[in-house]
């Protein structure tokens, strides 16, 4: 899964800004730390729509140093990141991929909407369509 480094600010008014290096469109606020980073994974998310509705490549996280912590995006979030990556760097797109897959566009489109639930072996085998497989591992 992507873990994107980010910096913890306690701000002027007692608040916890988040921000990161990476993302600079992740901007989040908490009344305590564990609120705040709750809040940044729902803004890195809504970051990467931005990038999806953009078509413009995902920057992929640098390495969480000893005093940041780490927002974390959720194995299928991550799946449907690098998969438009993927498409971004071969130049793909979703009407193309539609027709790959043999589907209709708006299944893509919901395979690439960060908010809905594709199972996995859709998503196996719109990687396959691009020449790539998933691997997924136990840590």
């Amino acid at each position: 899964m992507l873990s994107y480094p980010v910096n913890l600010m306690l701000d002027d008014n007692g608040t916890y800004l988040v921000t990161s290096q990476d993302i600079p469109e992740l901007t989040a606020v908490g009344d305590n730390e564990q609120e705040a980073l709750l809040n940044a994974v729902e803004a890195l998310e809504a970051a990467m729509e931005i990038y999806f509705d953009q078509k413009r490549p995902i920057p992929m996280p640098s390495s969480v140093t000893h005093h940041q912590s780490a927002v974390e995006l959720s194995a299928l979030v991550t799946a449907k990141v690098l998969l438009m990556n993927e498409m971004l760097q071969q130049n793909i797109r979703k009407a193309e991929l539609a027709r790959r897959l043999e589907v209709f566009l708006p299944q893509v489109d919901r395979l690439l909407n960060l908010r809905h639930s594709t199972k996995l072996d859709f998503i196996e085998r719109a990687y396959s369509k691009l020449g790539k497989k998933i691997h997924i591992e136990m840590l």
